[in-house]
């Protein structure tokens, strides 16, 4: 293991889950006088919030659901000394350890606390935890919100978007390890990148019914995602 310990690894988890568990779009909603899971989807997340109270207050909500998932893993990665770091440099328990923070805060939006444990579908908060895992998972994810744009620009369906961006972040995080490294050094990243792409699913499954029905609402409809 490296520069920090097992203690020190598993406060630093602890402290991403709680950070990833705060409801910043239920929070914004409040102060606006709403209830947001009373409203629209009644999801959590920046498309409702920006569905219900408009496209900045969106805008706010994604970009701080972003930040509680990119700061624990750059200040844990910065503590562990593994920021930076190529692949074939890290050991395999630090890296599934690093990821574990980024899981950790994706696991707190989707099963807050503070909210019963139910939560948001996580997309904000995997791309700030994962785009920071720099130079781990970077390109991938970059790759993935690529794909989640021109999907969005094609269909204007934000939850298609979503389903394809996970399943190319796996394609890609799949193609770096085996382009940088070996399978056995670097299962972690595949390991992480395949439970996402699950968890995005997972999460999407009502959503899944509607686009195969041909029922899934599109940017700008008034109808609840």
């Amino acid at each position: 293991m490296g520069s920090m310990t097992g203690t020190q690894w598993a406060i630093g988890i602890a402290c991403a889950y709680f950070a990833g568990s705060i409801p910043f779009g239920v929070i914004i909603a409040k102060a606006r006088g709403v209830n947001i899971r009373e409203h629209g989807s009644r999801n959590i997340g920046a498309t409702n919030v920006g569905r219900v109270l408009g496209k900045n207050f969106g805008l706010i909500c994604f970009l701080l659901d972003v930040l509680k998932g990119a700061v624990p893993v750059v200040v844990i990665g910065l503590l562990a000394k593994v920021f930076g770091e190529s692949i074939d440099q890290i050991e395999t328990t630090d890296m599934l350890l690093w990821i574990s923070v980024a899981l950790a805060a994706l696991f707190g939006h989707m099963y807050s606390p503070w909210l019963k444990f139910g939560g948001g579908k996580g997309v904000a908060t995997t791309f700030g935890g994962m785009v920071v895992m720099w130079p781990l998972l970077t390109i991938p994810v970059l790759l993935a919100f690529l794909a989640w744009l021109i999907t969005l620009k094609g269909t204007k369906m934000i939850s298609l978007a979503s389903l394809v961006a996970a399943l190319v972040l796996f394609g890609d995080a799949t193609a770096t390890v085996f382009l940088s490294s070996t399978l056995e050094h670097a299962w972690p990243l595949l390991v992480v990148t395949l439970l996402i792409a699950i968890m995005v699913f997972w999460k999407h499954r009502s959503n899944i019914g509607r686009i195969i029905r041909g029922e899934e609402p599109k940017v700008g409809s008034d109808c609840s995602k």
